[in-house]
């Protein structure tokens, strides 16, 4: 019904910067809050930031003045600019959405990931 297509991981050097995107599409009525999670190799997945439908934002301590997460409701899109990377970012990122979808139910949804890899 609803799917999360992530994009924009890669590779990047210590102190770089990527832009990770997610789209939603499917049969959509409204999406309420967002967010960005991560897992490690060998850690448990974890959350990065979220963002409501009104705008409003919260962040881990970990990634507070580097990480900065949007979104374009036009656009179902939710952004994770990521700044001044470290190698302890190096993760798959996952998105996170709350849909209301056209029959009235609502349902989280998980995309499928984007690796991000920070390294020289």
């Amino acid at each position: 019904q609803v799917q999360l297509v992530e994009s924009g991981g890669g590779l990047v050097q210590p102190g770089g910067s990527l832009r990770l995107s997610c789209v939603a599409s499917g049969s959509i009525l409204s999406i309420g809050a967002l967010g960005w999670y991560r897992q490690a190799p060998g850690k448990e997945r974890e959350l990065v930031a979220t963002i409501s439908s009104g705008g409003r934002t919260t962040y881990v301590d970990f990634v507070k003045g580097r990480f900065t997460i949007s979104r374009d409701n036009a656009k179902n899109t939710v952004y994770l600019q990521m700044n001044s990377l470290k190698p302890e970012d190096t993760a798959v990122y996952y998105c996170n959405a709350q849909v209301i979808v056209r029959t009235l139910s609502e349902l989280e949804v998980w995309g499928q990931g984007t690796l991000v890899t920070v390294s020289s």
